[in-house]
């Protein structure tokens, strides 16, 4: 292989500074285009930056965050086939017939003018009904009417 090398020393001298010429030129060529341009660089990595700025806070405002709550709820079974309603809450939250209708009716999920219909009254007479249910059993809402006439066994 030495022999190779002496043999074609005058080839590979040429060849060698040939490349280095044109790795000096390309290199040139190189800083001339990035001195001429330098102002067009800069605007293009400015607007890039930009651009991924406003990508990354776009996303950081439209993802909504998310929070887990947990809801611990006493849930009442009961262990009997037939229902016996409690006589003494009854009593004790003096609902009428009327308001123990609409209140059955209300935890079968009905909605006022399903209720309306069913018992043959006015959407008004219902609401009437519902206000006193929720105002009897100290609640505010359908959902907590419902809760607490099955916790005091007043329905099934």
């Amino acid at each position: 292989m030495l022999k190779a090398i002496v043999k074609n020393k005058r080839i590979l001298l040429y060849g060698s500074s040939l490349a280095l010429l044109l790795f000096l030129l390309r290199w040139l060529e190189l800083r001339f285009l990035i001195l001429s341009n330098a102002q067009d660089i800069y605007f293009g990595a400015i607007a890039l930056i930009f651009t991924l700025l406003g990508i990354w806070i776009a996303l950081k405002i439209a993802t909504p965050k998310k929070e887990v709550v947990v809801v611990e709820k006493t849930i009442y079974i009961q262990h009997q086939k037939e229902f016996i309603r409690n006589k003494q809450a009854l009593q004790e939250t003096n609902l009428s017939q009327r308001e123990m209708d609409v209140l059955e009716l209300m935890a079968q999920g009905m909605s006022n003018a399903e209720i309306a219909d069913k018992l043959f009254v006015s959407l008004n007479t219902v609401k009437t009904h519902s206000s006193r249910v929720y105002e009897k059993l100290e609640v505010k809402r359908r959902t907590q009417a419902v809760e607490k006439a099955r916790q005091l066994q007043l329905i099934a």
